[in-house]
């Protein structure tokens, strides 16, 4: 894709429905234009080698060929931008996350779904632009057990192993375009005896919990979709649920996490900036921040306050993002102190935590 054309979309689905409520949707965008829809993934594969799209949109659940099946063989033969557009019962969450993890670069739910029409047209036209600036890379044919071994990367244990965070240490994580699978490939080489963790990734609700319980099967680490007043303890990452803000908050003994409703935040809820900032002023100079690929700007101003108030920060780099937006806008801001490739940030994480005072 190039800036001095519209980005060409297919739209792949078997509901005649959903195909037109998201042409409508994409009508009225001035750099984007729906070039075909089709109704399974044979009809697709004949429209991907005729209308050359940008940006493809897949059902999950379709007849002849399963979405997951389909986009597979797409990742092989012809790799390309996949949002993927999935129901909300669970076996469809649980597909949608395989999807992911299978090269699609973003998740949203159908039409009906959390979404109004109004905001999924929003919604909708800034995930397709996300995907048109992704770096698509194919999956690793490995499973990924075998390419996500654990590093033998150990910390010294601190009193509140088993407990609150009475160290006051904490790691913040946030994320968008390509997240999923890079905060997968971070929190995998973590170990037990790690401060807590909150993670932010841009995602829908209900789908949150597909990814918080998909980290928990691989990790060392306990992790779960964020309830509110949740308390942070060492060995565990809460996930910000899906249509909602996640904040960190003092309480005796440690902290916790509270979950609300509120305006978006760079178009975003949940947003990193909001967990950066409340993180910012809860853990101040024990924090460890952490900004991951993504469109956008959300993080950056959070990052530059946890800076501020004494965090250590660390940014993904251009050459492992699959959007560099995020972490761009915080390096140009100057609120990073390290920026690495994907498989260093596990380290450095470590490596920050180490060096805070209240560690040993």
């Amino acid at each position: 894709m190039t800036d001095a054309r519209s980005i060409k979309v297919l739209i792949v689905d078997d509901s005649a429905i959903v195909r037109k409520i998201l042409s409508e949707a994409l009508a009225g965008e001035p750099d984007m234009e729906v070039v075909g829809t089709a109704p399974d993934p044979y009809v697709a594969r004949d429209k991907i080698l005729s209308l050359q799209p940008d940006v493809l949109t897949l059902d999950i659940e379709m007849p002849r060929m399963d979405g997951l099946t389909f986009l597979r063989k797409l990742m092989q033969y012809r790799p390309m931008p996949v949002i993927v557009i999935s129901s909300l019962g669970q076996a469809s969450c649980k597909a949608a996350m395989e999807a992911l993890e299978s090269g699609a670069v973003e998740v949203l739910a159908k039409p009906g779904g959390p979404y109004s029409v109004g905001e999924l047209r929003l919604v909708l036209a800034n995930k397709i632009r996300a995907a048109a600036a992704a770096r698509v890379r194919p999956p690793d044919a490995r499973p990924p057990e075998a390419r996500r071994a654990p590093a033998p990367i150990t910390i010294r244990e601190t009193p509140a192993a088993s407990g609150a965070c009475d160290s006051g240490l904490m790691v913040a994580i946030g994320a968008s375009t390509g997240g999923t699978e890079a905060i997968a490939d971070v929190l995998v080489h973590i170990p037990k005896q790690c401060p807590p963790i909150v993670v932010t990734q841009h995602i829908p609700a209900n789908f949150s919990r597909a990814f918080a319980e998909r980290l928990n099967r691989i990790c060392q680490i306990e992790v779960r979709e964020a309830v509110d007043g949740d308390q942070l303890r060492q060995g565990l990452a809460l996930v910000a649920p899906g249509d909602f803000h996640m904040l960190v908050r003092k309480q005796a003994g440690g902290y916790c996490v509270a979950v609300k409703e509120g305006p978006r935040v760079c178009y975003q809820r949940p947003s990193v900036d909001v967990m950066f900032r409340s993180v910012a002023e809860t853990a101040g100079a024990k924090a460890v921040g952490v900004l991951l690929t993504g469109m956008g700007s959300d993080g950056a101003a959070g990052m530059l306050q946890m800076k501020q108030a004494g965090a250590t920060t660390i940014a993904q780099d251009e050459a492992s993002c699959v959007v560099f937006g995020m972490p761009r806008e915080a390096i140009r801001l100057g609120a990073v102190d390290h920026v690495q490739p994907l498989t260093n940030i596990a380290g450095a994480i470590l490596s920050a935590i180490r060096a805070k005072p209240t560690a040993a």
